[in-house]
């Protein structure tokens, strides 16, 4: 399986939730008009002056993105798989 990168934008201050949803909705259309394998978008308000908005890519594609939208960090992403 090729490993996929988590591509994370970190927002401060007393809007970052709003805005981190917002940036969302921009990271979800960047994979429609980029045709990217993966749909997996999100956002976490951490408290409340700092949120993220992240998508996760194949590595192979991690670079072009990187480049395009210029994430403020990145790390390993992991599936949780519920375990029964």
């Amino acid at each position: 399986m090729n490993r996929r990168i988590k591509l994370i934008w970190d927002f401060k201050g007393p809007v970052a939730g709003k805005t981190a949803e917002h940036h969302e909705k921009h990271l979800k259309e960047f994979i429609v008009l980029e045709h990217l394998p993966l749909q997996i978008t999100g956002h976490r308000h951490l408290n409340e002056m700092h949120s993220m908005a992240f998508m996760v890519v194949e590595e192979g594609d991690m670079i072009k993105v990187r480049d395009l939208l210029k994430p403020h960090r990145g790390e390993l992403f992991e599936e949780i798989s519920p375990t029964n």
